[in-house]
C-alpha cells in the first residue's frame, strides 16, 4: 500500500531512536505501564511519532488497566487495519494510515464505551499536542 509519507528504511532509522524503531517500523511493543502517556490526562491531539498525523483525541482517551494509553475511537480514517497473528493470537494491529507505522492493536473489550472499542496503543508511537488553553484574564 501506497503512504502519504513514505521514506527508506535509512531515513527512518535515521528520524527515530533505535526504541522508537523497533516500535513503529517493526511492530515491537513496550514493556506495559512504562510508556509516558499510560496515565496522562492532558487534553489535546495525540499524533502519530514517526509522521505527526493527528489520530486519536484525548476525550476519547480512558483507563482500561492494561498498561498502555487505551482510545475507544480514532480520528476519522487515521487508522490502518491490519489481521496480525503472530505470537500465536489472533488480533487486528493498527497503524498509522499515513504512513503505516505500528501503533499497537484494537480489542474488542472496551466495555463501558461508548464504541465497546479499546485501542491499545504505544506511548513511545504517540506524541501529544496538548490543546491551547486560554489566556488567564488579569
Amino acid at each position: 500500500m501506497g503512504y502519504h509519507v513514505e521514506k527508506s528504511d535509512a531515513e527512518w532509522r535515521e528520524q527515530l531512536s533505535p526504541e522508537e524503531y523497533a516500535v513503529l517500523r517493526q511492530a515491537g511493543t513496550e514493556r506495559a505501564f512504562t510508556g509516558e502517556y499510560n496515565d496522562t490526562e492532558t487534553t489535546g491531539v495525540y499524533r502519530c511519532r514517526a509522521c505527526q498525523a493527528a489520530l486519536f483525541e484525548s476525550d476519547t482517551k480512558f483507563h482500561s488497566g492494561c498498561g498502555w494509553p487505551s482510545f475507544y475511537q480514532p480520528m476519522s480514517d487515521t487508522i490502518e487495519y491490519i489481521e496480525d497473528t503472530s505470537h500465536g493470537m489472533k488480533r487486528v494491529e493498527v497503524r498509522c494510515a499515513s504512513c503505516g507505522s505500528h501503533l499497537g492493536h484494537v480489542f474488542p473489550d472496551g466495555y463501558g464505551t461508548p464504541t465497546g472499542d479499546r485501542y491499545c496503543i504505544n506511548s513511545i508511537s504517540l506524541t501529544l499536542e496538548p490543546a491551547q488553553q486560554p489566556a488567564e484574564q488579569a
